[in-house]
């Protein structure tokens, strides 16, 4: 059976630019969320964010590449790299046939479409929009397959390139897409993960509308608060994480440093609501027995959960709940996390952050901390690991997510050699 393997890895989060710089972050329990700067935030209800401190000349994109590429784009090609010279691998001696792309991506390049949507009319005064006023790249902004594009044009991919956006899961189906991709022997490596920068007023204009936003705008740094009973919403980030996977021989064979192996995937959807989901997280509980099947693993293997942990009361019971069915009595021995608490709630991207944080918990041996988790909720009465990072001894890890429209996904991570010999 192929197997696939993690060997790189880059990322752009909110407080952590790089996985040096994020991994202290999440080690240290400190929050990046913070009062809203990339535009005017005064008509909102919610003005708060969690932003990526991102300077494309600093991160290494030209002038034409800036100009071409919406900020998602840019974060995703950044990481590329990073990945790439994490792995050691060497493309100029690979078919590049044999290399293909799997990204997330919730809401495309939202930014870039609404910059020039005010420009084509006129801030909004005109209902038929001139297009003469439209920049030359105005097409590609339209077609979110354009972000994958720009990493397989960055790798030289000619192998199976794909677009994932399942909403709040893109992250977690693009990876586990791109393992697919190399089981089934459509890939040797594939550049997995998903990248968001909707930090926009249209975005906020629609959390708004339906409440899921914290309006905790007084103190920002505190208003990412999962399993918490003064919780008061989400807090909306933007970031990228991409993974290279390899097939397990082909990166043995190369001497490559494997860092972890994605051992099981499993995928559901609740068919129920939009943004609504059922207490009794049915489906997300069967999302992990299935990555648990595809693992040969028994509950009792999984030693830290990533939860999704969003800032709602509807998700946080929902995936208490989903916990303790899946996992039973061993639900409640096994320390959980969510590092929204900290980095904010990257909508597609944040299941591919998440799963590089997994990676790097498997490497330091320290499961991260729910920030800001000072007065638990009752119904959420698990091992929520509080405030500051705790040691632990793993060898997997579960990381979960919940999406608009009912996505339910979940990813096993384990340690090299750990699982499977």
């Amino acid at each position: 059976m192929r197997r696939a393997v993690i060997t790189g890895m880059g990322v752009l989060a909110p407080g952590g630019v790089g996985r040096d710089a994020f991994w202290k972050l999440l080690a240290a329990g400190q929050s990046a969320t913070r009062a809203l700067t990339v535009f005017d935030p005064a008509p909102f209800r919610s003005q708060l964010s969690a932003e990526v401190d991102f300077d494309p000349r600093a991160a290494g994109l030209t002038e034409r590449e800036t100009r071409r590429m919406d900020r998602a784009a840019q974060f995703a090609v950044v990481c590329t790299r990073e990945a790439l010279t994490d792995s050691g691998l060497d493309l100029s001696r690979v078919d590049p046939s044999r290399v293909g792309v799997s990204l997330g991506s919730a809401v495309g390049c939202t930014t870039s479409l609404e910059e020039e949507y005010r420009v084509l009319s006129d801030e909004g005064r005109q209902w038929l929009v001139d297009h003469t006023y439209g920049v030359p790249h105005l097409y590609g902004y339209m077609v979110p397959s354009t972000l994958a594009v720009e990493v397989a044009w960055q790798a030289g991919a000619e192998g199976p390139v794909h677009l994932v956006s399942t909403g709040c899961t893109s992250g977690l189906d693009a990876v586990g897409t791109g393992a697919r991709l190399i089981e089934e022997n459509a890939a040797d490596i594939v550049l997995a993960g998903a990248t968001e920068a909707p930090l926009s007023p249209i975005t906020y204009a629609c959390f708004d509308a339906i409440k899921a936003t914290s309006a905790n705008n007084d103190d920002p740094e505190h208003a990412s608060r999962p399993f918490d009973a003064r919780r008061d919403g989400i807090v909306l980030g933007e970031g990228a994480a991409v993974l290279v996977l390899e097939e397990e021989s082909r990166a043995r064979a190369r001497g490559a440093r494997i860092q972890a192996e994605l051992v099981g995937y499993g995928q559901r959807n609740n068919a129920f609501h939009m943004t609504g989901l059922r207490p009794d997280g049915r489906e997300m509980a069967e999302a992990i027995r299935v990555a648990l099947r595809e693992a040969r693993l028994d509950p009792t293997a999984v030693d830290h959960i990533n939860a999704h942990g969003s800032g709602t009361k509807q998700n946080d019971r929902h995936e208490t709940a989903a916990f303790k069915d899946s996992l039973g009595d061993h639900a409640r021995r096994v320390p959980i996390s969510s590092i929204k608490s900290m980095i904010g709630h990257s909508l597609g991207a944040i299941g591919s952050i998440e799963l590089a944080a997994c990676v790097l918990a498997l490497e330091h041996q320290v499961v991260p901390p729910t920030a800001n988790l000072r007065v638990p909720d009752p119904e959420c009465d698990l091992d929520y690991v509080p405030l500051e990072a705790r040691d632990h001894r793993m060898d997997v890890i579960l990381s979960v997510g919940s999406g608009f429209g009912g996505f339910q996904s979940a990813v096993l991570l384990a340690a090299p050699g750990t699982v499977r010999p």
